[in-house]
This record gives C-alpha cells, sequence and structure tokens, in this order.
C-alpha cells in the first residue's frame, strides 16, 4: 500500500480510556507496520494537561504497554516518543492548540495533512466543533467523529449541520470500529464474490436474518457513558444497523465508497421505521448498583429489534436484532436462515422432524472469522432418517495474527489515506434515526434480567420458530 501523506495528528482527548486503549496504540502498531508516514506528529489535546511533556510521554508509554498487542519495541518507540506532545485546548479557547498544530505542519512542509480526532463526550462535541471552525483548526483538515452521531433525528442533524458550517462533507469521517473489523467487511466478500450465495440472497431463499451481539462483560468503567446512551442507542442505531445494510445492500457497481455509501443509504430509506412493540429493552439485575448510576435509572443495558425492509430483495424477511451486558457469552454472530422445503420427506434420527432446524448460514464476527454451512444429512443406519450436518469455513490463516490490522488500526490508516468506504455518511446517519425515533418516542417497558442469561424472556419470543440461535 501506498504511504499516506507527512500528517499532523490532533487527538482531542489524547488522555481518555480510547485513546489509551485504541488510538495512541494503533498509531503504534501502524509505525511498527511501515504504514504510518515518512513523518507525522501526534499532538495530544484536551481539558486537563499533564504536569509535563515527560508526564505525558510516560503516560503514552504506559498506554502502550498495557493495551498494545504486543511488546514495545525500544528503538521504534524512540521514534513515537519523538513526535508526541501535549497542549490543553477547550472548547472555550484553542488559540494555543492552532498555533502548535500550525508550527508542526510548517516543519513537515508542503503537502503535510491535518487529522483531528474528536475522541470527547456527546455533549462536548458540538462545542468543539464550532471551536474548530473558529480557531482555523479545521482548515483543510480532515475530522474523525466518534460514536454516537447525535442521540435522536434532531441531535443528528443538529451536528451534521455543525459540522458542515465549518468542513465539506468529504472531510468528515464518522468512525464505526464494527465496519473496521475483518469478518465485517468479509461479509461483502462472501455475498458479492461467490456465484452460488447471491442468486438466493433474497426472500425466495431466505427466512430470516439474525445480528446477535451479546457481551459477557458489564459496563467495564463506562456508566456515565451508558447512562447518557443506553444499549439501543449505542449498539443498534450504530453498529447493528450498520451490519445490516452489509447484510441486505444492493450490490454495488464498484467496491469504492462512493458507490458502496450509496447503496447503503438506499437500502436504509427501504427501512420501515420500528414497531415499538416488536422492540425488548432490559436492564440487567445490579446495573443501579454501579458507580455513576442513578438509583432509579431506567436505562437499558439490553435490546432486541425485529425491523423490516421494504424492498423486493426482502419483502416479508424479518431481520433479527440482539445485543446486551452481562449476558451469558460473548459473541459477533450472523445467521442466515433459509426456508424449509415445501415437503417434509425425511424424519430426523429422533422421529421429531418437526423440530428440525432450518439450514443456516453463520458467520462468525470474531477476531477468528468463521462461516458455518448447517445442513441434514442421512444419519448412520439402516432407515432413511435425518441428522444435522455442517460445512466450515475459516478465514483465519494461524500464522499471519501479527500481518492483520485492529479494526481501529485499518481505519486509522483509512482516514490518513482519505479512503471513506468503511466510513457512515450524513444522509445514513440521519436515516437510521428517522428509523429508530419511534422506539424514542414510545419507549417500550425496560424488563430486568439475570446476569449471565440470555436477556429478558420477553425477548426470546421474538424471532419466529426456532427462535435465537444460541451455543451449542
Amino acid at each position: 500500500m501506498a504511504a499516506p501523506d507527512p500528517h499532523v495528528i490532533v487527538l482531542f482527548g489524547a488522555r481518555g480510556d480510547l485513546a489509551a486503549r485504541k488510538l495512541l496504540p494503533g498509531f503504534f502498531r501502524l509505525l511498527g507496520a511501515g504504514l504510518m508516514p515518512e513523518d507525522f506528529r501526534i499532538v495530544g489535546s484536551g481539558r486537563h494537561a499533564p504536569d509535563s511533556h515527560d508526564a505525558f510521554v510516560e503516560e503514552v508509554r504506559d498506554a502502550l504497554g498495557k493495551h498494545g498487542a504486543e511488546d514495545v519495541d525500544e528503538e521504534r518507540w524512540a521514534t513515537f516518543a519523538e513526535r508526541i506532545s501535549f497542549v490543553a485546548s477547550s472548547a472555550d479557547d484553542a488559540s494555543e492548540l492552532a498555533a502548535a498544530v500550525a508550527a508542526a505542519q510548517e516543519e513537515l512542509g508542503e503537502g503535510a495533512r491535518r487529522l483531528l480526532y474528536l475522541s470527547v463526550p456527546p455533549g462536548a462535541m458540538l462545542g468543539m466543533v464550532e471551536q474548530l471552525g473558529a480557531s482555523g483548526l479545521a482548515d483543510g483538515a480532515r475530522l474523525v467523529v466518534e460514536k454516537p452521531f447525535g442521540t435522536d433525528l434532531d441531535s443528528a442533524r443538529e451536528l451534521n449541520a455543525a459540522l458542515h458550517d465549518v468542513v465539506a462533507e468529504e472531510q468528515v469521517f464518522r468512525i464505526d470500529h464494527f465496519l473496521g473489523k475483518e469478518a465485517a467487511q468479509n461479509v461483502l466478500a462472501l455475498r458479492f464474490a461467490n456465484g452460488f450465495l447471491e442468486p438466493v440472497w433474497n426472500r425466495d431463499h431466505i427466512a430470516a436474518v439474525q445480528i446477535d451481539v451479546p457481551e459477557e462483560l458489564g459496563l467495564e468503567g463506562r456508566a456515565s457513558f451508558y447512562e447518557e446512551t443506553g444499549a439501543f442507542r449505542d449498539m443498534v442505531v450504530a453498529h447493528l444497523f450498520q451490519l445490516m445494510g452489509f447484510l441486505a445492500m444492493e450490490p454495488p457497481v464498484r467496491m469504492d465508497a462512493g458507490a458502496l455509501r450509496d447503496e447503503k443509504a438506499k437500502l436504509f430509506e427501504a427501512v420501515r421505521p420500528l414497531d415499538p412493540s416488536r422492540v425488548v429493552l432490559g436492564q440487567f439485575e445490579g446495573y443501579r448498583e454501579e458507580d455513576d448510576v442513578a438509583d432509579d435509572s431506567g436505562v437499558e443495558t439490553f435490546a432486541a429489534v425485529e425491523l423490516h425492509v421494504d424492498t423486493w430483495r426482502w419483502a416479508g424477511v424479518p431481520f433479527l436484532l440482539r445485543t446486551g451486558k452481562a449476558m451469558a457469552a460473548a459473541r459477533r454472530t450472523i445467521t442466515i436462515a433459509f426456508r424449509e422445503p415445501p415437503l417434509r420427506m425425511f424424519g430426523l434420527e429422533d422421529g421429531t422432524g418437526d423440530h428440525a432446524r432450518p439450514n443456516v448460514l453463520v458467520l462468525e464476527l470474531s477476531d477468528t472469522p468463521s462461516v458455518r454451512l448447517e445442513l441434514l444429512a442421512k444419519a448412520p443406519g439402516p432407515d432413511i432418517a435425518l441428522a444435522p450436518a455442517a460445512m466450515e469455513l475459516s478465514f483465519a490463516d494461524p500464522d499471519d495474527g501479527d500481518d492483520r490490522l485492529e479494526a481501529y488500526e485499518r481505519l486509522l490508516l483509512d482516514v490518513m489515506l482519505g479512503d471513506h468506504t468503511l466510513f457512515t455518511r450524513a444522509d445514513e446517519v440521519e436515516r437510521l434515526w428517522a428509523v429508530a425515533a419511534p422506539v424514542l418516542e414510545q419507549r417500550p417497558e425496560v424488563h430486568p434480567y439475570a446476569q449471565g442469561s440470555w436477556g429478558p424472556e420477553a425477548a426470546l419470543d421474538l424471532p419466529p420458530r426456532p427462535g435465537w440461535r444460541l451455543p451449542d
């Protein structure tokens, strides 16, 4: 791949959790992979400055040691350390930061680009965007905006309008780390590169689609964020809707940013606004005892949603989306359930043919992605009876683990290269909030559920027979 142009990278929220866990280790890994610009500067910023430059450098070193994917190479660290600094700023005053960035860009020379990463709380986003325009920091820059992209349709429109006041849409990169995962991109390859799948990828052959992303972990220190957003806004409207877009969109004329996002936008226009009666929300028991959670909090930590796409390809096919905290297992699974034959000619081995699971294609979107096709075949023995059988394909080469980019690493590289393919566009964001609006306006009851379970009982009845696909 071509190396990016020289860059001045400004990390707002550089002393925060996301920068420590993903962003700084991501840039360091890209440096080791030879994918960083030949010359670059990383300027951290935020309201609270460290005690000194050396203290900030030590914070970064600690973050790499704790969260990096590998041991810190000393020679590479020396190169990285001499290119990082911190300058305090706020939504009220960014003059000192603007001067430092301008000096760094001049030092890198003509052709150097500016990247601004806004890792700030949702409540601070509007003020920060306005300050970027007032200070001139946004002039010619690429802006990376973390989700949530608003909290409803009105706030999404307000945020997009504020962004467009200071930069053009092509300068904005709305980041969704789910789309940076190798497994999510494999959905596109599986659909559009295989001639045996595309002809059956429609309502005539597919009965239902499930996107299931339960998490075993609880809040892990993110209580204040969850109190502001909840699982429906945090996971469903962003991550799961976008995965649904990859699954259901029409084939783009080219595999590039413009064509891919045009098809996703057309699909989202066809998604029917959600029916609140087909949405189940839940809160795990013990949530209200967490630090920074209100004693009477009604915030959901679980959401299960049925949605429909009103197109020729998908009319009548339910898409079932589920996610939650503190559940029985952590998974990222897409299940495509195919229609059953019109006549059942065989019974299962135990004679209970009515309970046979339909043929399913299971996409495991883990760090070691796989595809599993579950079929029915003749069971060994003298009788013609059926038993479950499966074929499995693994995408992961055990020898290439060191070469694969983690989701944030891939997306950071794409921003530096100016590639929008895996980023969301303003019209997509606003349409998805319109789809979600009925649930926000007529909020369903929030049911309690036990930690380590599969969520509220009400959610188990949401899918058609045979229900949610659960681990063996």
